[in-house]
C-alpha cells in the first residue's frame, strides 16, 4: 500500500510544531533567567550554572523512563490498542510516583556536596548548594511533567505539553521578577511607577523556578487524566509487570545512555570550571545560547519516535521509510538556517546575558565553532529519535558512551589538563563527538544491519 506522502508530512509537522514551540517558551525562560540573574554579576551566572549538568543527568533520567513509555503506546496506538495504551499510561504513574520519590531524597540529601564535585570556586559553593536544594524540592511534579509530557506525546497530543510549558514557563518569570529584584522605581513612559519585590537573588530564582515546577506537575497530572486517548482514570495503578518489563526494557538502555553521557557533561562541565570563572561563565552562557538553536532538532526528534513507533505498530515498512526520509529533509534544513544565525548572531547574543567583554569574545568564538556542526547534530536526534520510538536503544546506548566518554571526555582532558588549552579546545573535542554521533547513525540507518 503507498504511502500518502503529502498527508504524511503533514502529520509530521501538525507534531513537531507545538514542541518546537514549547522547547521555544523554555528556552526563553532560561535566557531571561539567566539574563536577571547575569545582572546580579558573573558570580551569581556561575553559581547557577556550575550545577547545570547535574541537573541534565537527574532530568535526563526521567527522561528516559518517558521514552520507554512512549515506545510502548505509540506502537499499541499504531496497532489500534487504545486499551492497551491506557493500562501502559497507568503504569507511568506508578512508576513515577517511585522515581519522584526516590529523586527527591538523593537529590536533596547531596546538595551540599554537588559543588564541591563540580570544583565550584569555594566561594559561590554556599550559593550554589541553596540554588540546588530549592530547585529539587519539587521533583515529584517535575518528574510528573516530564514523563506524563512524553505520554501525551505518544499519543498524538503534543499541544497539551505545549500550553502546559507556556503557562509554567510565563509563571516562571513573573515570580522571577517579584523575587530576584529587590524593591525599585522604574521609569516607563515619563512616569515612575513603584515595583515591589523580595531582593532574594540567585535563592529567589530558585524559589520561582520551584513554585512554577510545582503548578506544571499538577496542570499535566490533570490534563493526562482528561486525555481522551491514554487516560489512566479507570486502569490499576498497581504494578504490571507485563507493561513495565517491556517498558524497561526500552528505557534502561536509554537511561544508561543518558546518565553516562550527562555523567560526561559533568566530567566535561568540571574540567571547564578548572579553567576559571570567565570560561564557566562563557560557556554556561554559550550553552544557554547553543540550546536555543538545537529546537527544530528536538522538536522533530519528537516527531520522529511517535511516528517511528506508529509504523512499527501498524507493521508498515514502507511509512517507516517515507517518514524517515522526510523528516531528515526538513530537519537539514531548519538546521542549516538556525546554524547560519547562530554564527552571525553569535556576539549579539552572548552580550543579551553579560557585559564582561572577555565573556563575550570567548563565548562568540564557540558559538561559531560549533554552527558549522548544526546540521550534523540535528542529523543524529532524528535518527535517534526513530531509534527511541522503535525500542531501539542499545545501540544509541554504544554510540553516546563511545562519543561522550572515547572522543570528548578523553580529549577535553589531553587539551585542557595536560597541554593548557583553553575554552575553544574543548569546544571542538564536543563538536568531533557530535560528528562522529552523525556518522554512526547514518552507517547504522542505512546499513543491512537495521531490519527496518
Amino acid at each position: 500500500m503507498s504511502v500518502d506522502k503529502k498527508k504524511n508530512l503533514r502529520t509530521i509537522l501538525a507534531l513537531a510544531w507545538p514542541t518546537m514551540l514549547e522547547q521555544l517558551m523554555q528556552t526563553a525562560v532560561q535566557y531571561i533567567d539567566l539574563a536577571m540573574v547575569g545582572v546580579l554579576g558573573t558570580a551569581a551566572t556561575a553559581a547557577i550554572g556550575s550545577t547545570t549538568t547535574v541537573n541534565w543527568l537527574v532530568n535526563s533520567s526521567v527522561s528516559a523512563i518517558g521514552i520507554g513509555f512512549l515506545a510502548y503506546i505509540a506502537k499499541a496506538l499504531g496497532a489500534e490498542d487504545k486499551e492497551k495504551a491506557a493500562r501502559a499510561s497507568a503504569q507511568s504513574v506508578f512508576i513515577t510516583l517511585i522515581i519522584g520519590f526516590i529523586l527527591t531524597a538523593i537529590t536533596l540529601s547531596l546538595s551540599g556536596l554537588v559543588p564541591v564535585w563540580m570544583q565550584v570556586d569555594e566561594n559561590i559553593r554556599p550559593l550554589a548548594s541553596t540554588y540546588f536544594f530549592i530547585i529539587y524540592l519539587p521533583m515529584l511534579p517535575r518528574a510528573a511533567t516530564t514523563v506524563f509530557s512524553t505520554v501525551l506525546r505518544a499519543s498524538g497530543d503534543t499541544k497539551t505539553p505545549m500550553q502546559n510549558g507556556i503557562v509554567v514557563n510565563s509563571l516562571n518569570v513573573v515570580l522571577n521578577f517579584i523575587m530576584i529584584y529587590p524593591e525599585r522605581t522604574v521609569d516607563i513612559f515619563g512616569h515612575q511607577v513603584k515595583l515591589y519585590g523580595m531582593g532574594l537573588g540567585v535563592t529567589g530564582a530558585a524559589i520561582a523556578s520551584a513554585i512554577a515546577f510545582t503548578v506544571g506537575g499538577v496542570l499535566i497530572t490533570v490534563s493526562l487524566w482528561k486525555s481522551p486517548v491514554v487516560s489512566p482514570r479507570h486502569q490499576r495503578l498497581l504494578p504490571d509487570k507485563n507493561i513495565i518489563l517491556p517498558c524497561m526494557r526500552v528505557a534502561i538502555p536509554n537511561m544508561l545512555q543518558r546518565v553516562g553521557t550527562c555523567l560526561g557533561y559533568v566530567a566535561f562541565a568540571s574540567m571547564i570550571n578548572s579553567l576559571g570563572e570567565i570560561s564557566t561563565a562563557a560557556h554556561t552562557i554559550a550553552n544557554t545560547v547553543e540550546s536555543a538553536f538545537y529546537i527544530p532538532g528536538y522538536g522533530m526528534q519528537t516527531a520522529s519516535a511517535t511516528l517511528a513507533g506508529n509504523a512499527l505498530g501498524a507493521k508498515d515498512r514502507e511509512l517507516l521509510k517515507v517518514t524517515s526520509r522526510q523528516i531528515l529533509f526538513i530537519e537539514i534544513l531548519l538546521m542549516i538556517f538556525s546554524g547560519g544565525l547562530l554564527f552571525i548572531f553569535a556576539p549579539q547574543m552572548m552580550n543579551l546575558f553579560t557585559s564582561d567583554a572577555t565573556v563575550i569574545a570567548l563565548g562568540a568564538i564557540v558559538l561559531r565553532m560549533v554552527a558549522v556542526s548544526e546540521p550534523f547534530f540535528g542529523i543524529s536526534i532524528v535518527l535517534e529519535g526513530m531509534m527511541q520510538g522503535m525500542g531501539k536503544t542499545a545501540r544509541p546506548l554504544i554510540y553516546n558512551l563511545i562519543g561522550m566518554w572515547g572522543i570528548r571526555i578523553i580529549g577535553t582532558f589531553i587539551c585542557t589538563q595536560m597541554m593548557h588549552m583553553g575554552l575553544a579546545s574543548a569546544w571542538i573535542c564536543m563538536i568531533a563527538h557530535n560528528l562522529f554521533l552523525c556518522g554512526a547513525y547514518l552507517v547504522f540507518w542505512y546499513g543491512k544491519k537495521n531490519k527496518i
